[in-house]
């Protein structure tokens, strides 16, 4: 079975960071899983492209990241009639409309389709006009997409309600944000904040309007001690307007922009509080990783899937998106906020990659064997949510 994935580039992000380690495991364990990468930039070519051989068309002339979707639908469809692959993974959302395209390009020679769903799909974020063409859209891939994987329980009502796949066919395969080596990384962790400097926060994310860092900074000017820090892991486009922001608020000196780095986990100490501030989400990498390192937690309700990943504030404070004063108030109130390391490491557990990657092989030779056969019916492989028993709360 031939897989073949299409990423615009090596771009930090969450849905591109996980799709290149599925890559790698898949190749790791002997299948043919040939990448197509619209551009070769990207900080994460360093830490995840090395070696790593990818299918690229020629260097255009002009900078394409300002059109990187209509270039990827553009110079895709040569790429698939080139591998002719089994099936067409779609890693995240942001990637339908290019699937989308490729069924209406190439007809019957278009392979099955599988696609992970890796936002939010209610987008409450969106004023009515924009979430009613939003859903439209959410109508048209699930006409033309063959399969649709959630990455939490909780998620699969979502697709069902908004997509209406015309194929029954919704599957769970908990997102494979970690490794097992990761979380013994996490776990093995000796840093710690220095006594009687104030409270330390941490959060991590692209700084892009999605995440709602200005949310975050403004809730740290109201609910945060003098003493106390916060340290923004991440770089985007929003950077130098929340430097702005938190020079106006006045916490300028008590913020730290660190920019981008590898491993941001390995940077915060043990009992730093991370934070959370995003108006939607999937599955938020971070909280895992948060889980995984045992860090106390406070975050926006940002998605369907935040209360079974925090056992209903179990394992974290949630808060209601956009709200600051509650946020606020988290922030004020975050020492009592105490993490139960093993409830943590057990959640965490279910979402590494050892245990994803083979299900997804699984949902893509069913697909695919669904497809070749152009039987109208699911088979019931399909059916039953692979890894679907995440948490005690989903059960």
């Amino acid at each position: 079975m031939r897989v073949l994935t299409f990423l615009h580039s090596f771009e930090p992000g969450g849905v591109e960071r996980v799709a290149l380690r599925l890559v790698r495991q898949w190749r790791e364990q002997g299948v043919d899983a040939p990448l197509f990468m619209g551009r070769r930039d990207g900080a994460m070519q360093r830490e995840l492209g090395e070696e790593l051989d990818a299918d690229m068309p020629p260097r255009a002339r002009f900078s394409i990241a300002w059109c990187e979707t209509l270039w990827m639908i553009a110079m895709l469809p040569a790429a698939i009639r080139r591998w002719r692959p089994d099936v067409l993974f779609c890693a995240g959302n942001s990637y339908a409309v290019v699937a989308v395209a490729m069924k209406l390009l190439l007809g019957g020679r278009c392979p099955p389709v599988v696609a992970k769903i890796s936002n939010d799909l209610e987008r409450r974020d969106m004023p009515w006009a924009g979430r009613f063409f939003y859903r439209l859209w959410l109508r048209v891939q699930g006409h033309f997409i063959d399969h649709f994987v959630a990455m939490a329980p909780g998620l699969e009502a979502e697709i069902a309600t908004l997509a209406r796949p015309r194929r029954p066919g919704i599957g769970i395969i908990p997102d494979p944000a970690l490794s097992s080596a990761q979380i013994d990384r996490l776990r093995a962790r000796t840093l710690s904040g220095t006594a009687g400097e104030g409270r330390r926060f941490a959060a991590i994310g692209r700084l892009v309007r999605q995440k709602n860092f200005a949310l975050m900074l403004e809730a740290f000017a109201l609910g945060a001690g003098v003493r106390d820090r916060l340290t923004l892991y991440g770089d985007g486009p929003d950077r130098e307007r929340l430097k702005k922001l938190a020079d106006w608020l006045g916490i300028g000196e008590r913020v730290d922009f660190a920019g981008h780095v590898t491993d941001p986990l390995s940077r915060i100490g043990r009992g730093d509080i991370v934070l959370l501030s995003s108006d939607y989400e999937g599955v938020p990498a971070v909280i895992l990783e948060a889980l995984a390192a045992g860090q106390p937690i406070i975050a926006t309700e940002c998605s369907a899937a935040m209360r079974a990943l925090l056992l209903d504030g179990a394992l974290g404070r949630l808060v209601p998106v956009g709200d600051v004063t509650a946020f606020a108030c988290a922030i004020a109130d975050a020492e009592r906020i105490v993490q139960d390391e093993a409830a943590s490491l057990a959640q965490a557990r279910h979402f590494t990659l050892e245990a994803a990657a083979p299900s997804y092989l699984t949902r893509f030779a069913a697909t695919a064997r669904l497809g070749s056969s152009g039987e109208k019916s699911c088979p019931e492989q399909l059916r039953r949510p692979l890894g679907g028993n995440v948490t005690s709360s989903s059960q």
